[in-house]
């Protein structure tokens, strides 16, 4: 058996759900700071996310849901995954972002799981708080193992493919490891290098 874990935001979709959510509310430039600050590793991932999650409070979830429903999926994805799953591997999506966007897309691509955070509602509304599987930076790391364990699957059967630092946790445990458009801080531990938005390129390097 074979895994490939993808992350969500800016690899199999084509931008972050969180900064898109924020400029459909009007509040953009505050959460793209956080989030670009988070990216390139001068934040610490679990307080990037909570402070992000804290401007949503109040937000109706019927809005949340109708946003992560309408993301732009990154190009190549629908291919890539469609290929891939032809090829024997297990598909799993792994997000710092939320269910409401990776469980929709993950049944749309044909993954075989989505593992993310959600958004705490209370009367149809965010509360502003946040929990979930994937709160830490070494989220990722903690959850392949798991995986890896559950399915009988090496490292060396292994591809991860992410942007960002918070992808840095399931690098160690692969043995293919994708910069897909990457921030430096991945592109160091990539055994992959992608730098054109097009995840069919995967497909001839693997």
């Amino acid at each position: 058996m074979k895994l490939c874990v993808f992350d969500f935001d800016s690899t199999l979709m084509d931008g972050e759900t969180m900064d898109i959510i924020a400029d459909e509310l009007g509040l953009g430039k505050e959460v793209a700071k956080i989030t670009e600050r988070g990216m390139q590793g001068k934040l610490e991932f679990y307080e990037s996310l909570v402070s992000r999650a804290k401007l949503f409070k109040g937000i109706k979830e019927s809005k949340i849901n109708e946003i992560c429903h309408n993301l732009p999926l990154m190009n190549g994805a629908t291919e890539c995954i469609s290929e891939l799953k032809q090829r024997g591997y297990t598909v799993v999506i792994f997000s710092g972002g939320f269910v409401n966007a990776t469980s929709y897309y993950s049944q749309k691509l044909g993954c075989d799981a989505d593992f993310a955070n959600t958004f705490e509602v209370q009367d149809a509304k965010l509360s502003g708080n946040v929990g979930g599987e994937m709160m830490f930076g070494y989220s990722k790391g903690v959850l392949i193992q798991k995986l890896q364990k559950l399915l009988n699957i090496n490292k060396a059967n292994t591809i991860a493919v992410g942007d960002g630092a918070n992808d840095l946790s399931m690098f160690k445990y692969a043995e293919t490891r994708v910069a897909f458009c990457a921030k430096p801080i991945l592109r160091d531990a990539a055994t992959i290098t992608i730098d054109t938005k097009d995840l069919t390129q995967i497909l001839n390097r693997i």
